[in-house]
């Protein structure tokens, strides 16, 4: 009993700490980003660009061509079942839906997450564990100005950047097996995807990748200083990264789901 109960306690404090860490460094990166600049505080532009690059420019290869597989493969699994009642020209309906909705912003924010939020992670930890925090704030360097601004702006630019092309791309995949596979013909697909979707399909998948984005700042950068032991403790926290991020990308997946449909 007196161990269940130790346990119970411990776990509800490290919660609540977390919990009062996170609103922390919420409320201080909105700071900096919002509202320091317009007191002549400004932002490190340079270095949110060449994050924007790194997060959004250099992942589209991989998520490209994730986002293509899984159009074809979406409209693999619907021929069959639509050419039973001859309805192979629906094909263009359920990837254009399913792409502009769920599919894109939730795939291109699991795989940002998987290449970028753990390298927030890891660069932080690093810089943590290196003594390189402890340092910017001995110069007088706000470390969430210098390290989690400029990562938060690019983060918040890359993600529905990349959504949108991954929109495109796997709309682009079903079309290519709708067509050139099926024999569906190339104006009727076009023809059911323009007519199929419709601007608030897109709007949800943008607000997703909005908050998929914050998201995968957040977790990353709240790791990254949860860092301890070295080099262990900074891979630990970059798995722990990589899999909590994922966690709360499918909340609030599931949330706004449910608030627009």
């Amino acid at each position: 009993m007196t161990y269940l109960l130790g346990y119970t306690g411990r776990s509800t404090l490290n919660l609540l700490y977390a919990a009062a860490t996170v609103c922390v460094l919420m409320v201080d990166t909105v700071n900096w980003t919002f509202i320091q600049p317009l007191r002549g505080r400004g932002i490190r532009m340079r270095s949110a660009v060449e994050h924007f690059v790194e997060f959004g420019v250099r992942s589209m290869p991989i998520v490209g061509l994730i986002c293509f597989l899984i159009g074809v493969i979406m409209a693999l699994n619907a021929a069959g079942t639509l050419a039973t009642w001859g309805a192979t020209r629906y094909i263009a309906n359920l990837v254009g839906v399913s792409s502009l909705r769920e599919l894109a912003p939730l795939m291109t924010a699991i795989l940002i997450t998987g290449r970028s939020g753990s390298a927030i992670t890891a660069e932080i930890g690093t810089m943590k564990v290196a003594e390189e925090i402890d340092a910017l704030n001995v110069m007088g360097l706000n470390p969430t100005k210098f390290l989690v601004v400029p990562k938060f702006l690019a983060m918040l630019c890359a993600v529905p950047c990349a959504t949108v092309l991954s929109m495109l791309i796997m709309i682009f995949g079903g079309y290519c097996v709708s067509v050139y596979y099926v024999g569906v013909d190339s104006g009727i697909y076009i023809d059911q995807t323009l007519e199929a979707l419709e601007m608030k399909d897109f709007v949800t998948g943008m607000v997703k990748s909005v908050f998929f984005a914050v998201v995968i700042c957040w977790v990353g950068v709240f790791r990254g200083f949860q860092v301890e032991g070295g080099a262990e403790g900074v891979g630990r926290q970059t798995t722990s990264s990589v899999v909590t991020s994922i966690m709360f990308i499918i909340f609030v997946d599931l949330v706004w789901t449910v608030l627009f449909y």
